[in-house]
């Protein structure tokens, strides 16, 4: 017969934050899935590109911290529904700006609108304190501080 395993899965750090990161994107996904059809990728693409404007798939890839495949594949999707614009550099030609089009940005504000509203509903388990103090040790768990910029390690 075996020993049972001591080793608390239910309170291990890392599987409580993805547990916890599932359950808040799951009712977001089912929004912007259902309305747009988009993939988790593609709407943190187009929210980059709402948010910081014109950026290459490589800045978007390290400030979402979304593996360059996936991102090369959003931007693609993006594309072929006429939601984000491609334009080479004149500078470097291996370089490819992206921006959204006037589509995709009323796209993005609907979708900023409700992600508002859903970390507002989703929030309310929390009162104000906590839900300060949690976003601060997740920004220093993920190597920010609470103005956005990297934490050196």
């Amino acid at each position: 017969m075996t020993k049972p395993d001591d080793f608390d899965l239910q309170a291990f750090l890392p599987y409580l934050l993805n547990q916890a990161a599932e359950e808040a994107s799951l009712g977001f996904q089912k929004i912007y899935k259902d309305r747009y059809g988009l993939l988790r990728s593609e709407w943190r693409v187009l929210f980059h590109l709402g948010i910081f404007g014109r950026l290459t798939a490589t800045e978007i890839g390290a400030k979402g911290k979304v593996h360059k495949t996936k991102v090369s594949r959003a931007v693609q999707r993006l594309a072929d529904r006429r939601l984000v614009k491609r334009a080479r550099s004149e500078e470097d030609r291996r370089v490819e700006w992206l921006e959204l089009t006037p589509t995709g940005e009323k796209v993005y504000l609907d979708l900023r609108e409700v992600a508002q509203d859903y970390e507002s509903s989703f929030s309310i388990q929390l009162n104000d304190a906590e839900l300060q103090t949690l976003k601060g040790i997740l920004l220093r768990l993920a190597g920010r501080s609470s103005s956005g910029t990297t934490i050196q390690r």
